[in-house]
């Protein structure tokens, strides 16, 4: 079952030449979420082929960046022709921040649109997955980072066994796959634990928004198949991200190196990095060494781990 990511926006407060500012699309079985939708997002969608059938809208936050571009998203969607529901999330402040985008022409749309305000710890359930809201630290704004975790995955069926132990392929095979037992036409009970392996874990995204390093960010991530963390700035601004509420590329890779995650993205990157990143990229390699630099089109599928991969442990605790 496939699942990617897609950066539409990767610059931090504005967008620049080379990057728009934040968004994030992510694309599993064909349908589409988007995380934060900043100025420009829909035009980043058309130009990297992002469908604009949309269901569900995660804002980490309402700050502009993440946020101003909703408006024109909406009104493309109705000039579309679009019917169905539009489901928005956010921290505390999203039914106010999309009232507002009534009174500047998001108004009379075509179509239903939703809107939930979340806190740390809720959950939005789909079918075998859950979107999971985490706690964030941004100086002292209402936000959130999100976790999207699949449920746990059957283990593998073996067909030969089930061939020698004489069970004709059909229905049988399917019952015993779901965990139930079958009885032969001689009267023999097969159980499903002769037949199906151990169960296999979905896969973990974190996203985080932005936020200081923290504890949650941390807890959420532990042994996540990917992390994408925000790194406005490098280590000659660590002051400055303490008082905007905001990471180092370091802090984001100790966080990546705490957690145990398979691999960190590093996102919302300040204008000064937008055309040199190599500096960002040495500071957050040399804590962990998976990180790698989002720029705006890039794509990142994430593949399952075969079931007998071992759990990946931080280095140091």
């Amino acid at each position: 079952m496939p699942l990617s990511l897609r950066f539409l926006g990767t610059s931090a407060s504005r967008p620049t030449v080379e990057r728009g500012v934040s968004s994030i699309a992510l694309v599993r079985e064909g349908e589409t979420l988007l995380f934060d939708c900043g100025e420009g997002t829909q035009r980043q969608m058309m130009r990297y082929g992002v469908s604009f059938n949309v269901g569900d809208i995660f804002f980490s936050h309402f700050h502009t960046d993440h946020f101003l571009g909703i408006i024109g998203l909406l009104r493309t969607m109705a000039l579309q022709g679009r019917t169905e529901p539009l489901r928005c999330w956010g921290p505390r402040g999203a039914l106010r921040a999309m009232k507002k985008c009534e009174v500047v022409g998001a108004d009379n749309l075509p179509y239903p649109l939703e809107v939930v305000e979340l806190a740390a710890g809720d959950v939005v359930r789909r079918k075998e997955y859950e979107v999971q809201a985490i706690a964030a630290d941004h100086r002292g704004a209402s936000a959130l980072g999100w976790a999207l975790v699949e449920d746990i995955r059957r283990g593998r069926f073996n067909p030969e066994r089930a061939r020698e132990l004489g069970i004709p392929e059909g229905p049988m095979w399917g019952k015993i796959h779901k965990g139930e037992p079958v009885v032969l036409s001689d009267g023999r009970e097969v159980r499903p634990e002769e037949l199906v392996g151990v169960s296999r874990p979905g896969r973990r995204i974190v996203l985080t928004g932005d936020t200081r390093p923290c504890a949650a960010t941390r807890i959420a991530a532990h042994d996540a198949d990917l992390l994408v963390h925000e790194s406005t700035f490098g280590d000659e601004e660590a002051e400055r991200a303490i008082d905007t509420g905001h990471s180092t590329a370091r802090e984001a890779a100790t966080i990546a190196r705490e957690a145990g995650v398979l691999r960190l993205i590093l996102t919302h990157l300040s204008a000064r990095y937008t055309r040199d990143v190599s500096d960002l990229e040495r500071e957050a390699r040399s804590v962990f060494p998976k990180t790698t630099i989002a720029r705006d089109g890039m794509e990142i599928n994430v593949p399952f781990r075969d079931a007998d991969e071992e759990s990946n442990e931080p280095a140091h605790q």
